[in-house]
């Protein structure tokens, strides 16, 4: 048998995996809906917001393997939200950037996507938010020691 305290961390762990896939099932509803899997919403949304992006970057800043990039990037190209660049400096380096096409795509989808996760998150008090992400900041980081 495990100790309480074994106990208690397997219960945090189905927790904490039971709200995100609840949140995150009602999240990729949305995205869905306006012919983006979540993946390539996510690609879009970090563009839109953080400008070009060099392609081996982008799977570590939204948490995919670098070799499912390629497809993404690949699959929003061809419905036009977004260009390859090739960096002037370096002929190695080539920049995802979001099109005029994709920048209406996220603004189209952006607003309702926030709301929702908004209201998503209403059952928490804005103290009860910021613990959470205290609480899961630091969970977080402890585990990308080992």
């Amino acid at each position: 048998m495990y100790k309480e305290s074994e106990g208690q961390s397997l219960k945090l762990f189905i927790v904490l995996s039971r709200a995100y896939r609840a949140v995150n099932e009602k999240v990729n509803r949305v995205i869905q809906k306006n012919g983006l899997n979540p993946t390539e919403f996510a690609v879009l949304e970090l563009l839109y917001h953080k400008g070009e992006q060099p392609l081996q970057q982008i799977g570590g800043k939204i948490l995919l393997a670098s070799g499912s990039i390629t497809y993404v990037v690949d699959k929003l190209e061809e419905k036009g939200y977004l260009n390859r660049v090739a960096c002037p400096k370096d002929r190695r380096v080539t920049y995802a950037k979001i099109s005029d096409n994709g920048k209406k795509m996220i603004e189209e989808i952006f607003p309702e996507h926030s709301a929702l996760i908004h209201e998503l998150m209403g059952s928490l008090s804005a103290d009860e938010k910021e613990t959470a992400i205290e609480l899961l900041k630091k969970l977080g980081l402890s585990v990308s020691k080992y």
